[in-house]
């Protein structure tokens, strides 16, 4: 849940050439390639648009039996690449692409705070063990692998609290206005949290 700073490639099996800086904003996984999950678009696509203009620039230096149909696909590559950054009306990235951090993110939080929203007013001990099973299993496996780093030593300073539906609510909301401080966002009222994730505004515009 933590932005990361840029990496420069190191592995030989990334996507990248071992000696060429990724491009601003680009994160590397604990595989050493570029992580999708953790970088926003605008950075994950630069990557596309270097292979495709190397790509282009390779069919065209060494010409010779299929040399104009590996232009051509090249060319075809740059295109597509082009018409997704200008936002053609064609193409949807959200629906149609994997994850990227930040519709991830949005989307998990979307799920955290609903479901600490429907958590029991008075949860049993079994239900309270689950939630903080849960919760250290999810801090485990998030894709965004310094996200989840984050979120596990977040959680040692400050465990995750279940006694309540309330109390987890609030946790939650607590967690995710950390990250909004981190990334210069405006912190959420916690007093509207049932507001939001629960009832709806009280003028019944969400019913």
């Amino acid at each position: 849940m933590m932005p990361a700073p840029d990496h420069t490639s190191t592995s030989s099996s990334s996507t990248t050439e071992a000696s060429t800086p990724l491009p601003p904003g680009m994160v590397l996984g604990p595989d050493g390639k570029p992580c999708r999950t953790c970088t926003d678009w605008k950075s994950w696509s630069k990557i596309g648009k270097s292979k495709a203009k190397k790509d282009s620039k390779d069919s065209t230096s060494t010409p010779g039996p299929g040399a104009g149909a590996g232009a051509g696909a090249a060319a075809a590559a740059i295109g597509a690449t082009a018409a997704i950054a200008t936002g053609s009306s064609s193409f949807d990235y959200e629906k149609e692409c994997p994850a990227d951090k930040e519709i991830l993110g949005r989307a998990t939080w979307t799920f955290l705070h609903t479901m600490a929203a429907y958590y029991p007013d008075k949860p049993s001990p079994m239900e309270q063990s689950t939630m903080k099973s849960l919760l250290t299993s999810f801090s485990q496996f998030y894709p965004c692998g310094h996200c989840a780093e984050h979120l596990r030593e977040e959680m040692k300073v400050d465990p995750p609290k279940v006694e309540s539906r309330r109390d987890l609510s609030w946790w939650m909301c607590g967690m995710h206005n950390k990250v909004n401080e981190m990334l210069g966002k405006d912190k959420f009222d916690c007093n509207k949290v049932d507001e939001r994730w629960r009832d709806g505004p009280s003028d019944g515009r969400c019913d």
